[in-house]
């Protein structure tokens, strides 16, 4: 079994930040990818940041929802298997409920599955 536990959400005023965690155990050989996903009231879930493993500890290529370029930084620490999520000049329109998900191969033969965490909220005041 996977968990993926998130941490460090909350509320924050507008323009303030907020560093999201998301830490994985269980049954884990390797973990592939890992994303940041949000879901405002009445809206889809949504893509908002994703990291590959890479060739180094801290992970490799990243990619970002373009309303959140330039102010949110996705990274990751692969021997702690936790990927972080640093939302800076938050705006009220970032509040939302922010899920983990990772690629997660718990056996050297798998290919991979995804696995999601909970959720933390994320509120933003204007």
């Amino acid at each position: 079994q996977v968990q993926l536990v998130e941490s460090g959400g909350g509320l924050v005023q507008a323009g303030g930040s907020l560093r999201l965690s998301c830490a994985a155990s269980g049954s884990i050989f390797s973990i592939n990818a890992m994303a940041w996903y949000r879901q405002a009231p009445g809206n889809q879930r949504e893509l908002v940041a994703s990291i590959t493993s890479g060739g180094s500890r801290s992970g490799g290529s990243t990619n970002y929802v373009d309303s959140v370029k330039g102010r949110f930084t996705i990274s990751r620490d692969i021997a702690k298997n936790t990927v972080y999520l640093q939302m800076n000049s938050l705006k009220p329109e970032d509040t939302a409920v922010y899920y983990c998900n990772a690629d997660v191969r718990r056996y050297y033969w798998e290919s991979g599955n995804w696995y999601w965490g909970q959720g933390t909220q994320v509120t933003v005041s204007s």
